[in-house]
């Protein structure tokens, strides 16, 4: 929903529709129902504010500020924090700058967004608005346990950091660069990493009490868009036999 900012260059290629006249002079087609974006998030926003009322609304706002606070007084000695307010404060949202350590351990926003799915956590938003950043933005949801575990998280991470940097872990063979890991690497006979397999799959001992597996490896998330991988069946298998 909203207004979509291209350069002169892409102008053209803007979404067409076929009712409604929009788009540009190459349009390829609409990308949704609604010539100027998903309409249905309108009710989504409706439907929110409806509910909560003046107050609810009121009270959300206030918890999403204060948990987004909370985790940045929590992790700021263990990470830099961009773009704070007068009096060091944020609002519902903060940046935890992660550039420092692809020089210090060659470790990548993405090591750490991986290494949070062994915790357990669907990394937060990646490299915007600052490449090389994570953005975090915990919400009015989020219970203080649950945010405590963010915690535990992120700052056991810092640790495995700080062990690349001293040598202590391997630079190339590590929890950050092998994440996630599941079950099935962690049961295989064949362990042939420096680190254990508790530190792999156990970083912290509430995991032991309860543990969510990823479902798949560390996959090349940009492999697809640099290279054509057709997944359709041969023209052959379309054939009807007679």
């Amino acid at each position: 929903m909203g207004p979509i900012g291209v350069t002169k260059e892409l102008a053209p290629f803007l979404p067409g529709h076929p009712v409604v006249e929009c788009g540009g002079a190459k349009a390829t087609g609409p990308v949704s129902a609604s010539p100027y974006g998903s309409a249905s998030i309108l009710t989504i926003s409706w439907a929110y504010i409806a509910m909560l009322g003046a107050e609810g609304l009121t009270r959300s706002t206030e918890m999403a500020i204060l948990n987004a606070n909370y985790l940045t007084k929590s992790l700021e000695e263990h990470y830099p924090i961009l773009y704070r307010g007068a009096n060091g404060l944020i609002a519902h949202e903060f940046i935890l700058d992660l550039r420092p350590f692809r020089k210090s351990a060659d470790i990548t926003e993405e090591d750490v967004a991986k290494r949070l799915m062994d915790f357990g956590f669907h990394a937060p938003t990646m490299s915007w608005p600052v490449p090389g950043t994570m953005m975090v933005e915990p919400t009015e949801s989020e219970s203080k346990s649950e945010l405590d575990r963010f915690v535990e998280a992120m700052i056991t991470i810092r640790r495995e950091i700080r062990d690349i940097e001293s040598g202590k872990l391997d630079k190339e063979d590590n929890p950050l660069k092998n994440a996630p890991h599941t079950a099935q690497m962690v049961m295989d006979d064949d362990w042939s990493h420096p680190y254990s397999r508790e530190q792999a799959a156990y970083p912290v001992a509430g995991l032991k009490e309860r543990k969510f597996w990823p479902a798949c490896a560390r996959v090349d998330n940009a492999y697809g868009d640099r290279n054509l991988v057709c997944t359709c069946p041969p023209v052959e298998a379309y054939t009807e036999s007679s």
